[in-house]
Protein backbone atom coordinates (compact mmCIF):
# COMPACT_ATOMS: atom_id res chain seq x y z
CA UNK A 1 0.00 0.00 0.00
CA UNK A 2 1.58 3.27 -0.81
CA UNK A 3 -0.67 5.43 0.87
CA UNK A 4 -2.48 5.49 4.26
CA UNK A 5 -5.38 7.36 5.51
CA UNK A 6 -4.33 9.61 8.72
CA UNK A 7 -7.11 11.60 9.72
CA UNK A 8 -9.13 15.02 8.64
CA UNK A 9 -8.34 19.00 9.45
CA UNK A 10 -10.55 21.60 9.67
CA UNK A 11 -10.16 25.37 8.61
CA UNK A 12 -13.30 27.88 7.96
CA UNK A 13 -15.78 25.68 7.33
CA UNK A 14 -13.52 23.37 4.57
CA UNK A 15 -12.87 19.98 5.46
CA UNK A 16 -9.29 17.74 4.07
CA UNK A 17 -8.58 14.43 4.17
CA UNK A 18 -4.98 13.67 5.26
CA UNK A 19 -3.25 10.76 3.59
CA UNK A 20 1.01 9.89 4.36
CA UNK A 21 2.68 9.23 1.39
CA UNK A 22 5.15 6.01 2.08
CA UNK A 23 7.35 6.98 -0.98
CA UNK A 24 7.29 10.36 -1.06
CA UNK A 25 7.60 10.62 2.72
CA UNK A 26 4.86 13.17 2.86
CA UNK A 27 1.55 14.18 4.15
CA UNK A 28 -1.01 15.23 1.50
CA UNK A 29 -4.02 16.91 1.56
CA UNK A 30 -7.22 16.93 0.06
CA UNK A 31 -10.19 19.31 0.53
CA UNK A 32 -13.08 17.26 0.26
CA UNK A 33 -16.88 18.29 -0.27
CA UNK A 34 -16.31 20.88 -2.60
CA UNK A 35 -15.85 20.45 -6.97
CA UNK A 36 -12.57 23.20 -6.82
CA UNK A 37 -9.49 21.23 -6.53
CA UNK A 38 -7.32 21.97 -3.44
CA UNK A 39 -4.66 20.23 -2.41
CA UNK A 40 -1.48 20.91 -0.01
CA UNK A 41 0.82 18.92 1.98
CA UNK A 42 3.96 19.36 4.45
CA UNK A 43 6.86 17.39 6.02
CA UNK A 44 5.19 18.13 9.35
CA UNK A 45 1.72 18.63 11.09
CA UNK A 46 2.58 21.91 11.71
CA UNK A 47 3.82 22.52 8.19
CA UNK A 48 0.80 20.53 6.92
CA UNK A 49 -1.87 22.70 8.77
CA UNK A 50 0.09 26.32 7.31
CA UNK A 51 -0.12 24.90 4.05
CA UNK A 52 -3.67 23.91 4.64
CA UNK A 53 -4.59 26.97 6.12
CA UNK A 54 -2.96 29.31 3.21
CA UNK A 55 -4.41 27.21 0.49
CA UNK A 56 -8.01 27.80 2.16
CA UNK A 57 -6.94 31.46 2.39
CA UNK A 58 -5.70 31.77 -1.03
CA UNK A 59 -8.87 29.97 -2.46
CA UNK A 60 -10.98 32.72 -0.56
CA UNK A 61 -8.99 35.68 -2.18
CA UNK A 62 -8.90 34.18 -5.47
CA UNK A 63 -12.75 33.79 -5.54
CA UNK A 64 -13.20 37.14 -4.33
CA UNK A 65 -10.98 38.49 -6.90
CA UNK A 66 -12.89 37.12 -9.62
CA UNK A 67 -16.20 37.46 -8.41
CA UNK A 68 -16.94 33.81 -7.91
CA UNK A 69 -18.96 32.62 -4.57
CA UNK A 70 -16.30 30.53 -3.20
CA UNK A 71 -17.75 26.87 -2.87
CA UNK A 72 -18.82 25.44 0.50
CA UNK A 73 -19.04 21.83 1.54
CA UNK A 74 -22.02 19.99 1.82
CA UNK A 75 -24.69 22.73 0.85
CA UNK A 76 -27.12 20.35 1.60
CA UNK A 77 -28.26 19.02 -1.87
CA UNK A 78 -27.69 16.55 -4.05
CA UNK A 79 -28.89 14.72 -7.40
CA UNK A 80 -29.93 11.20 -7.04
CA UNK A 81 -30.92 8.96 -10.47
CA UNK A 82 -34.03 6.52 -9.54
CA UNK A 83 -36.16 4.64 -11.70
CA UNK A 84 -39.63 6.47 -13.12
CA UNK A 85 -41.60 4.09 -10.95
CA UNK A 86 -39.88 4.61 -7.89
CA UNK A 87 -39.81 8.66 -8.85
CA UNK A 88 -43.36 8.38 -8.84
CA UNK A 89 -44.29 5.77 -5.65
CA UNK A 90 -41.98 8.29 -3.21
CA UNK A 91 -43.42 11.60 -5.18
CA UNK A 92 -47.17 10.12 -4.05
CA UNK A 93 -46.11 8.69 -0.68
CA UNK A 94 -45.29 12.57 0.06
CA UNK A 95 -48.28 13.92 -1.11
CA UNK A 96 -50.23 11.91 0.89
CA UNK A 97 -48.06 13.24 3.48
CA UNK A 98 -49.07 16.85 2.08
CA UNK A 99 -45.59 17.34 2.08
CA UNK A 100 -42.74 17.88 -0.76
CA UNK A 101 -40.62 15.15 -2.06
CA UNK A 102 -37.78 16.85 -0.95
CA UNK A 103 -38.60 16.44 2.40
CA UNK A 104 -40.37 13.03 2.63
CA UNK A 105 -36.70 11.73 1.33
CA UNK A 106 -34.82 13.87 4.09
CA UNK A 107 -37.22 12.57 6.38
CA UNK A 108 -36.32 8.94 5.63
CA UNK A 109 -32.54 9.60 5.58
CA UNK A 110 -32.59 11.22 9.05
CA UNK A 111 -34.96 8.20 10.33
CA UNK A 112 -31.86 5.98 9.45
Amino acid sequence: MKNLTLSTMEYKGYRALITYDKEDKIMIGEVIGINDSLNFHGNSVEELENSFHQSIDNYIDLCKEIGKQPEKEYKGNFNIRISPELHKQLSLEAATRHITLNRYIGDILESR
